[in-house]
């Protein structure tokens, strides 16, 4: 599966880098991790939930590390689920923000089965970036993530409030609105 993403972050390149090279950090934007923790210059480990309950984990290196302007890297090893990405950091035309591009492939647990099971419970792989990169913009440009009265628990209202990409109202949906 590939994804690819991009937000606008009112913060200079240098500085919206450094925020993502942190590796440690990233558990505070991104969703679905849990840890991550660097075991050397170029390389660390990685731990996530899945669905059910589970945990996945994977050892990754940097591939590439232009500060300011790109990172990438691959899973090592036996990941859990195998993945590679990169992170570009692109001055905005307006001359203080930065434009931030995610592209990410990675392989799903389960093949289409897996894919099909994780959209079912709201685990949808796209929505579930654009979040990472909301939250992240959240953090950078307020110091934190935003949370609503309806969902003040963090990671934890995931669980009670499953999201998934907006969908138009069925033909019932309208009518029924229609004779409210």
């Amino acid at each position: 599966m590939e994804l690819t993403a991009a937000t606008t972050v009112r913060k200079p390149a240098r500085e919206v880098y450094a925020y993502w090279r942190r590796l440690e950090s990233l558990p505070e934007f991104m969703g679905h991790l849990d840890e991550v923790r660097s075991t050397g210059q170029r390389t660390s480990h990685w731990t996530a939930s899945a669905p059910f309950g589970r945990t996945v984990e994977w050892d990754a290196e940097i591939t590439d590390d232009v500060p300011g302007e790109r990172l990438a890297w691959r899973s090592a090893g036996e990941a859990d689920v195998p993945n590679a990405g990169e992170v570009r950091f692109r001055p905005a035309p307006d001359g203080v923000s930065t434009e931030v591009h995610v592209r990410m492939t990675y392989e799903i647990p389960g093949g289409r089965l897996g894919k099909a099971v994780a959209e079912y419970f709201g685990e949808e792989p796209h929505q579930q970036l654009d979040d990472d990169l909301r939250r992240f913009k959240q953090v950078l440009e307020t110091g934190e993530v935003m949370r609503s009265d309806g969902a003040p628990w963090g990671k934890r209202a995931r669980h009670e409030f499953p999201q998934r990409p907006a969908q138009p109202l069925t033909t019932e949906e309208l009518e029924k609105g229609v004779k409210a």
